[in-house]
């Protein structure tokens, strides 16, 4: 038979209530009874049962992921890291994907939450910086955080993760001008998200910084997309002054850059140097490897869910706000392989 949470409060020797403090990290326990319990819940090999949770009274232990974005190692390690930490706290995770550009997307939303009976939301970009679903969430008085693109915290009073791709960006392209580069073009993704926007201010600052003039038609505005870089590629590349560099916004973007390079008899990297961003399996399994920046995408999720779980127990106990989860910061790391690791005379 399936153990209870009276079967782990058995053989702890403590009461019903301090094991479901327990379960849910409150934080008021003696580290001793901490201990016995634990091992009765791994003994026991206790699963709290969310749903028989959610029914029993108001309090809701399911959190909802709402994205859209069209890269699958992303989304993937997202929901692995909302899902550890849940599994660790005892609580459900409902992945939702919709579509942000839809017209009824502030109403699904809202049906969302209200039909799940969610205890909170974590959600992504292009979502997480749309002023109008931002309200609609806020309507809803439900406990979420939000991951953007961005570092700037004043302009931010809702609870965020901010992921500094301005800075990153800003690293990858003075990269590339340390290897000699002069002539380096950008690959942009899609203009709803933040996250192209503050890597195309990145690479521009980089430029700015070192003297370098900005050619409008080494600028190609595409998406986050294998097919783009392709496309992009294939511009840039025909120009009858080609850039010696590619700074594509994402590493799916950069293999497609890598791909139509080939295609055009361009060697990587002798004549050309190619760079992707996110560090995801795109920038591991192309040849040449592809230079990058290395964003815990996984670390931040589990982070975010941690967070959030966290204020939905404080609130609970009447100790917190809705608006008081504290802000957070990643910055992508500088990952260079050798799709860039050739120095121009």
């Amino acid at each position: 038979m399936k153990s209870t949470l009276k079967d782990v409060a058995a053989m702890a020797g403590v009461s019903f209530k301090t094991v479901s403090r327990v379960i849910n990290r409150e934080g008021s326990v003696k580290a001793e009874t901490l201990d016995k319990v634990n091992k009765a819940i791994q003994k026991l090999n206790y699963q709290p049962n969310n749903a028989a949770r959610n029914l029993a009274g108001t309090s809701s232990y399911t959190i909802g992921f709402l994205y859209d974005n069209p890269n699958a190692y992303y989304v993937i390690d997202m929901q692995n890291g909302i899902l550890s930490e849940c599994r660790d706290r005892g609580y459900e995770l409902l992945i939702h994907p919709c579509l942000a550009d839809s017209e009824n997307i502030l109403s699904e939303i809202k049906t969302l939450v209200k039909n799940s009976q969610l205890a909170g939301l974590i959600v992504c970009p292009p979502l997480s910086e749309m002023p109008d679903v931002l309200e609609a969430i806020k309507e809803l008085e439900v406990s979420f955080i939000r991951i953007i693109s961005g570092s700037d915290e004043k302009k931010e009073s809702s609870p965020c993760i901010f992921i500094h791709d301005h800075e990153a960006a800003y690293e990858i392209t003075e990269h590339l001008i340390a290897q000699g580069h002069k002539k380096i073009a950008f690959i942009g993704g899609d203009k709803g998200h933040h996250s192209t926007g503050e890597r195309f201010k990145g690479y521009l600052h980089a430029l700015e910084q070192h003297n370098i003039e900005k050619h409008d038609e080494y600028i190609f505005d595409g998406h986050y997309s294998f097919e783009s870089g392709v496309e992009g590629a294939k511009y840039l590349l025909a120009l009858e002054n080609p850039p010696t560099a590619i700074f594509c916004c994402n590493d799916e973007i950069a293999a497609g850059t890598l791909f139509a390079s080939r295609l055009m008899n361009f060697d990587v990297p002798e004549q050309l140097s190619i760079a992707g961003f996110e560090d995801s399996p795109f920038s591991r399994q192309t040849w040449p490897k592809l230079t990058t920046a290395a964003q815990p995408t996984n670390t931040i999720a589990r982070q975010a869910a941690a967070a959030l779980i966290s204020h939905i127990i404080a609130k609970r106990k009447r100790s917190s706000k809705e608006g008081e989860i504290p802000h957070q910061h990643f910055q992508p790391k500088l990952v260079v392989r050798e799709s860039t690791n050739k120095k121009l005379p």
